[in-house]
């Protein structure tokens, strides 16, 4: 049975997730481990994707696309609550690449997207800020460069590459999977088949 399309997420859903990765090995040096993890954080970021194309196609008004927002942001963002304390990092690791994608298509249901630079010039722009330590601005910039991705801009990943880890890298990673869900919002398989 499909669910009714006014739910793109559930918290059962975000749960069967958790449930899996606390059932299982994971090392994040390993294919599969790291693969369920994108997985997760994939399948969160397609959910999105359906609401705000939904929403441009007018199926869903502002309010209800922005309240689905949020009742997705507050599932997957809440504090998980696991004993083994590197799957609650890597969980943690998802949740802050996530951030982003909330944001960015939060403001672009309420704002349309941002339209003063490219996508890459905002994360660049956006490193600048996190190394002065301003990290609203850093995220309001990575999420003003996820607007344009969900308005259909593309994201060339090697922008990161002489970036060092922080949470730009983190909120970019959320940002290509947000690229990937709006141009092939195909169902992640909870089971992994």
């Amino acid at each position: 049975m499909s669910a009714p399309p006014e739910e793109f997420y559930s918290e059962e859903r975000w749960q069967n997730w958790l449930d899996r990765i606390k059932d299982e090995d994971i090392d994040p040096e390993n294919e599969d481990s790291a693969r369920l993890l994108l997985n997760l954080q994939d399948d969160v970021a397609i959910a999105v994707a359906k609401i705000v194309t939904a929403y441009d196609d007018d199926d869903i008004d502002e309010e209800t696309a922005l309240d689905e927002l949020t009742d997705i942001r507050e599932t997957v963002l809440a504090e998980v609550e696991f004993e083994d304390e590197e799957k609650a990092m890597l969980i943690d690791g998802v949740q802050t690449s996530l951030l982003c994608v909330f944001y960015a298509s939060e403001e672009y249901v309420a704002h349309g997207p941002a339209e003063d630079a490219e996508v890459e010039e905002y994360i660049l722009e956006a490193k600048k800020a996190e190394a002065a330590e301003d990290l609203d601005s850093a995220l309001g910039l990575v999420s003003a460069g996820g607007t344009r991705i969900i308005d259909g801009d593309e994201l060339d990943m090697s922008v990161t590459e002489d970036m060092d880890y922080g949470l730009v890298t983190e909120w970019v990673n959320g940002l290509d999977s947000l690229l990937s869900a709006m141009s092939d919002p195909e169902v992640v398989e909870e089971d992994g088949e």
